[in-house]
């Protein structure tokens, strides 16, 4: 059945938009994009945005049911791109592992910070709906390509030849299904290529990951931030590790390549942990205006009557009552919970309440104008590309300070495991920042996608609130198979697991890192002050850029990601970006600015489809191990033996394949 456009947008309409069935698509689509998102999250740093392949699926699923319509689809993708992004948690809370506060994820302690956090964030957009939404020109690339998407479904479910999409991320999701299995599962191709060389006295590293997740991610950021995290390693490991390894002392039974390995995480990563804190605290200074201007409007929305602002279905949000109501049982939520994480320490009871209340306030405070922040950013450069991490390190660092004045006020580190206590009470209040800092950056791009289709503005606050719900209860269960079955850096559940496939978890690591520095008072800060004075010299490079160009630019928080993470995860976002770049041009020369468009289109839908399919199968072989092993079994039960001698030559020619795939899908048949 097809509907005219305009007809969504009329204030009298009788469509089912929240529905019940909507619901519990979303509800299951939930759950598998947030098991996605925590595996890649957990495995290389990053998280994708699952609203687009979400509004796909939704519309193929839905296409069976006679009266669905584009507002129903345009709720479950809401609903499930709001739970996706939650997972971004995992940013922070691994590190009650490292530090060996926690043996295993607390669930519930896991599941009330992601709902109270998550829930925040939602009501702290809310009120910024109309000034960066409805009266604004911001770009929100995701919630644009979301809502063309639901358009174009909506328009031609009738019309057949043309791709609704699916195929495109079914045949992405098995395909790199396939190669993980096989990579990881099978063990019988390898999954990178790693190159040590020398460097005068010093040495370097060239490595390359081949993973279809990571050039799927590499296609979604795009040249600008693929090219600046190229830069990011460039500094790092044509300049930073040959420089340490070649002036610093072997140390006595360690091999060079160990050397280097142990400077890249010693010294490298604190350089770009500064980079990429400066650049967020900048970005942050950026945004204080159109932010304070933006919360202003919305201030004065509220005080109108309803006359003067008029009760068109489109400009309704949750009343007043109702977000009063969802905040008084967020924040009961959060006290609750952070008393009993702090009474479990055995302090009297006046210690144990301020360090409640403080904490629960710092991270309600910071995350208030995190929120405001990361509205802001996913508007104008999107979901994908903004400075999540940063906000993370800007948080640990708030949050570690105050922890700090408190446990020396009340002669905390004086006690058996104080430290270790300080520095778990700063990672709990951050991960709650983190929480609503992930959640408002997502929910400004789900709600502009809203208004763009005529979805009613509360029934899709509604949907955010249900997808935070089904989020927290699925984000503590996944990471605790993780952790059992792959263990993470410096938390390894059994001591004779595979540390080839530990997962990284960078940003749970830097952050720990960072607060154990604070508490022990033995953070290596020169580090993190080189990297703060690189952050500023890339602050000015890229603003001379964008002055003197009309469209080059030198994102500095890439460039701090690309000085942080590993070659290996860097290289392959590097390729996808690079490859993205010159196939759409190519099809843009060919077929012209439409044919872009839908290459662009086939382009995100595989690249999405990608990244789903290898982090499925890794959440399903981390349910394969930790069975194995609790039957006293391998952590490897599917390896096959006897391909040690080609898997490097498999692996590449297996990757090259993938891309040769990725180019055509871009491209299109001839007949499209």
């Amino acid at each position: 059945m097809k509907h005219d456009e305009n007809e969504f947008m009329q204030h009298e309409l009788r469509l089912p938009e929240l529905t019940v069935r909507g619901m519990l698509l979303g509800a299951l689509l939930t759950v598998i994009f947030t098991a996605s998102n925590v595996y890649l999250g957990l495995k290389v740093g990053l998280t994708f945005s699952s609203a687009i392949p979400a509004a796909v699926i939704s519309m193929a699923v839905l296409k069976m049911a006679k009266d669905a319509n584009i507002l129903e689809n345009n709720m479950v993708q809401t609903q499930a791109s709001a739970a996706g992004t939650l997972s971004a948690i995992i940013f922070i809370i691994p590190g009650m592992l490292m530090i060996g506060y926690w043996q295993g994820f607390e669930f519930w302690q896991t599941l009330l910070v992601s709902l109270c956090g998550g829930c925040l964030g939602v009501l702290f957009t809310i009120p910024l709906r109309r000034a960066m939404v409805v009266h604004s020109d911001l770009a929100y690339p995701e919630g644009v390509a979301a809502a063309e998407i639901l358009k174009a479904g909506s328009h031609s479910e009738d019309t057949d030849g043309k791709s609704s999409g699916l195929k495109e991320i079914m045949a992405g999701s098995i395909i790199s299904g396939i190669v993980a299995l096989l990579t990881n599962g099978f063990q019988v191709i390898a999954g990178g290529l790693s190159l040590w060389f020398p460097v005068g006295r010093g040495i370097s590293q060239i490595a390359c990951g081949y993973s279809g997740a990571l050039v799927g991610a590499g296609y979604l950021i795009g040249l600008t931030s693929g090219l600046a995290i190229l830069v990011g390693i460039i500094i790092a490991w044509c300049g930073f590790v040959p420089y340490y390894t070649m002036t610093g002392i072997l140390p006595d039974g360690m091999t060079m390549e160990q050397f280097g390995g142990v400077i890249f995480k010693d010294r490298v990563r604190l350089i770009g942990a500064g980079t990429m804190g400066v650049a967020a605290i900048w970005t942050l200074i950026t945004l204080a205006k159109p932010v304070i201007e933006g919360m202003k409007e919305s201030l004065a929305a509220v005080n109108m009557s309803s006359e003067e602002r008029g009760l068109h279905r489109m400009d309704i949000d949750m009343s007043l009552k109702s977000i009063g109501a969802v905040f008084a049982l967020t924040m009961i939520g959060l006290l609750g919970i952070f008393f009993v994480f702090v009474s479990a320490e055995g302090l009297p009871m006046n210690e144990t309440l301020t360090f409640t209340v403080v904490g629960v306030a710092v991270a309600t405070l910071m995350g208030f104008f995190v929120a405001a922040a990361c509205a802001y950013m996913a508007g104008l450069v999107g979901t994908s590309s903004s400075p999540i991490s940063g906000i993370g390190i800007i948080g640990i660092i708030v949050s570690s300070l105050v922890v700090l004045f408190l446990a020396n006020s009340f002669g905390i580190f004086d006690m058996p495991g104080g430290e270790k206590f300080a520095t778990a009470t700063a990672i709990f209040t951050t991960s709650i920042i983190l929480a609503i800092a992930c959640i408002s950056n997502d929910n400004m791009q789900d709600l502009k996608t809203g208004y763009l289709v005529g979805a009613t503005p509360w029934r899709q606050q509604v949907a955010l609130l249900l997808g935070c719900v089904v989020g927290a209860l699925v984000i503590a269960p996944v990471l605790n198979l993780l952790y059992e079955a792959y263990g993470f850096v410096g938390a390894m559940p059994r001591p004779d697991m595979d540390p080839d496939q530990v997962l990284s978890a960078p940003q749970a690591t830097l952050m720990t890192t960072i607060a154990q520095g604070i508490f022990s008072n033995e953070l290596a800060w020169e580090y993190i002050y080189i990297g703060i004075g690189l952050g500023v010299v890339l602050i000015l490079a890229d603003q001379l850029l964008k002055k003197t160009t009309k469209s080059c630019a030198l994102p500095p928080l890439a460039v701090g990601m690309g000085i942080y993470l590993p070659p290996s995860v860097q290289l392959p976002l590097v390729i996808g970006a690079v490859m993205g770049y010159f196939v759409n041009k190519s099809v843009r020369k060919a077929k012209g600015e439409e044919g872009e468009a839908e290459g662009l289109r086939r382009g995100t839908l595989f690249a999405s489809g990608l990244i789903v399919g290898e982090s499925i199968i890794g959440v399903i072989l981390a349910g394969i191990i930790v069975v194995s092993v609790s039957g006293g079994g391998s952590d490897a039960p599917l390896a096959i033996s006897g391909f040690e001698a080609v898997a490097d030559w498999l692996g590449f020619i297996v990757f090259l394949v993938v891309m040769t795939i990725f180019v055509k899908v871009i491209k299109g048949n001839s007949n499209n």
